[in-house]
């Protein structure tokens, strides 16, 4: 089985935290939309016919996109992939593009998933983090989904805003929790280069949270989401029962995907690809048939790396059986041996020959990951 991922670039506005590959310059739509179902056809064989289970449109903001626009898109994945019958197709959306007419038109789409950029449901924080929307436009989001048959809904949620404290985040978290949401995706604010806020940060203008809180707003966040039903799959994920999310589980778990569009990632277990980070370069590298993608090969430690990247992030943590088998004993007993000082202070859990981080351990994970690494 393998997975499809469709960049879609256009943003109606930049936030200031974000630093996806994305573009304003909605006057090169149409001539994107044409290089996208072209490169799909050149592309096509690189999943060798395996059939695909899961279709993801990300972005920048598929939702600035029209239903219309949307159906070819599908029309041309359908006609050149072996989908699946039952693949979870899933849309990324603005909570204000999810008008009744703009969500009823889904209807008539593979569409069967939607995750939505909500990032708080406080005014104050969606104004600072300059997101377009407002509390009352996600809340109403979320009603006309489910009005419209489009139950399997995940939202991803920002912590770790200057000056946020816990009880602000629990207040969230329970907004999301009394809306019945069924999959949540939380990740700590960052100050990347490049972004408004990393610039905020560095001119002194805003301070990031000590470590204290954000360990505090970490622990509410797992307390509140397990207690509430929801599975923590991932260090940032959380699901129902039967909800967890199979596409981006796929990529923790080595699974081939196809990436299309500009900055979209590939992976085939041999090698990973990644198309330019620019909109204008893709456009005249797929009309002029010299798609402009890197490619890096993929040796054993490579691999092993992806697969402790990947891996050691989900509840299905690392196998010392798997890595024996696929990349060598010297790389296992390395693991292993990397990995007995974070087992001896509790920050990974050892059974059943996998490696798993505790929920300690998850909160340090980039330390623990690296360590762990075939250098």
């Amino acid at each position: 089985m393998a997975g499809l991922y469709i960049h879609i670039p256009f943003c109606a506005r930049r936030c200031s935290y974000c630093d996806f590959y994305s573009n304003v310059e909605m006057r090169y739509k149409e001539a994107f939309l044409t290089a996208l179902l072209k490169e799909m056809a050149v592309r096509r064989d690189y999943l060798d016919s395996e059939p695909v289970e899961t279709i993801y449109l990300g972005g920048g903001t598929p939702s600035q996109l029209t239903a219309g626009d949307l159906r070819r898109i599908f029309e041309t994945v359908y006609s050149l992939f072996p989908v699946k019958g039952d693949a979870e197709v899933t849309l990324e959306a603005n909570p204000d593009d999810m008008t009744p007419d703009y969500v009823k038109s889904l209807r008539a789409l593979p569409v069967n998933r939607i995750s939505m950029g909500v990032q708080s449901f406080h005014d104050a924080d969606l104004t600072f983090l300059q997101r377009r929307h407002n509390r009352e436009q996600a809340i109403r989001a979320v009603f006309l989904c489910k009005e419209n048959g489009l139950n399997n809904i995940s939202i991803d949620l920002i912590y770790g805003l200057p000056g946020q404290t816990p009880e602000a985040w629990e207040k969230n978290l329970n907004d999301a929790i009394h809306l019945g949401i069924p999959h949540l995706s939380a990740y700590h604010l960052s100050y990347e280069e490049g972004t408004k806020l990393y610039q905020l940060k560095e001119s002194g203008k805003i301070k990031p949270v000590d470590e204290e809180i954000s360990l505090s707003l970490f622990s509410a966040l797992t307390e509140r989401l397990t207690e509430a039903g929801y599975i923590h799959y991932e260090i940032s994920n959380f699901a129902y029962p039967g909800k967890i999310s199979i596409h981006n589980s796929a990529y923790w778990r080595g699974k081939k995907y196809l990436g299309v569009g500009p900055s979209a990632h590939s992976y085939n277990i041999e090698s990973r690809q990644w198309n330019v980070s620019s909109l204008i370069h893709y456009i005249k590298g797929i009309t002029a048939d010299a798609q402009a993608i890197e490619i890096e090969m993929l040796n054993i430690p490579n691999r092993y790396n992806d697969y402790v990247i990947t891996g050691l992030r989900t509840m299905w943590g690392i196998n010392l059986s798997y890595i024996l088998t696929n990349f060598g004993e010297k790389i296992k007993n390395y693991c292993f041996m990397q990995a007995t000082p974070f087992i001896n202070r509790g920050l990974i859990r050892y059974s059943d020959d996998k490696l798993l981080l505790s929920k300690e351990g998850m909160f340090v994970s980039d330390t623990v990951m690296s360590s762990l690494l075939w250098v």
